[in-house]
This record gives structure tokens, sequence and C-alpha cells, in this order.
């Protein structure tokens, strides 16, 4: 997969791909689907929700430019394959999941592999974690409409936020907070599954 999928395109960081290398991503996935969980595209991990394709997963955590004791913040924990990967490269990840299946196998699963750098939460991912901010990285894993501001308030100064954005096909966006404001990259154009909130009586 790392050779093939990743080191050959534009994935150059050398920690992100032994990260790669090194997280088992058919752990992740359900037994049924284990023969497919190498291959150069999303799965399906139930509840209307996928696992990104592994060039995916790499490109987004290499925008994020981690250091060894970065904190990061991710939206969408899901299967909980991204979130290990962070792992690997950050000092503490906080990942919220709004289904709440999702986040309990999650935090079994991490447990099981030896994470013990990893807060998993259950809910709403669009207010962020504002107790554990600010974060040096905020990865999103599902597309909002727009950019969720709370998301943006909780980025330290020179942090990232990587989001994609939009319907349909989305536009993943590289943001850099910065003294002045906001420094918006546009990199890929992608598709994910919409961010989905829990309803309110509003």
């Amino acid at each position: 997969m790392v050779e093939r999928q990743l080191r050959w395109r534009d994935i150059n960081d050398p920690q992100v791909l032994a990260a790669m290398a090194r997280v088992p991503r058919h752990r992740f996935i359900r037994d049924r689907d284990t023969d497919l969980a190498y291959g150069d595209y999303p799965i399906d991990i139930g509840f209307g929700q996928t696992i990104s394709q592994p060039y995916i997963v790499a490109f987004m955590t290499q925008a994020l430019a981690l250091k060894p004791d970065a904190k990061v913040l991710e939206i969408g924990t899901g299967s909980a394959y991204q979130t290990a990967v962070l792992a690997e490269l950050a000092g503490n990840v906080y990942s919220m999941e709004i289904v709440t299946e999702h986040a309990h196998r999650a935090v079994h699963m991490l447990e099981v592999l030896g994470y013990t750098n990893v807060h998993v939460r259950a809910g709403d991912g669009y207010s962020g974690w504002p107790e554990a901010a600010p974060f040096d990285g905020v990865i999103v894993t599902a597309a909002p409409d727009h950019i969720p501001e709370p998301l943006i308030e909780q980025l330290k100064v020179d942090g990232r936020l990587v989001v994609p954005v939009g319907r349909g096909e989305q536009d993943l966006l590289v943001l850099t907070r910065t003294a002045d404001g906001l420094k918006e990259e546009q990199r890929l154009a992608v598709r994910f599954v919409p961010l989905t909130r829990t309803p309110t009586d509003d």
C-alpha cells in the first residue's frame, strides 16, 4: 500500500509514510471486508460512513505538518483508522464521533492496539472540544457545507485546519491560522460523507 499508492504520488513525509506502514488498516474494518483493506478506495463501515482511501488519509495527515508534541482535534472518528495514524505522529489526539456505536468500537480498538494518547468522545463535533483547546491541528473527516467557526477559534496561531467543504464533490481545504486571520489553500477535489449534526429544537 505504502509503496504503490503513496510514495510514488505526492506523499513524501517520511514520518507519515512510516505511520501508514505501522497502522494495521485491516483491524479497523468489518471482518467481511478485510480482503479489501489495503485497496486504493474507501470502504463502508456502516451507519452511512466510510473509511477513507489510504491516499486521502495520508494526504490529510501530511497537510497537518504535525510535530511530535502536537495536540490534534479530529472531527469524525469513524473506524478510528485516521485516529491511529494521527496517534503515531502527535502527542495527543482528541477525537469526536457522532455515532455512539462507532465511538465505542473506536475506544476498544485503540485500547487493543495500545494507543494511550487518544481521547474519544461521542457527540456532535461541530462545536469542537473547547476544554482541550487550543489545538496545533484540526482535521475533519466528514464534509460540512461551511467551515465551522468553533473549530477555527480552537486552533492555535500557526495551527492548521484540514477540512472538506461543500456538498457532492467537495474542496479539501488547508487553512492556517495566522495573527491576521486565515490563510486558505484549496488542495483537492474529494468526496466525503456529509458532516451530520445532533438535531435540536431550534
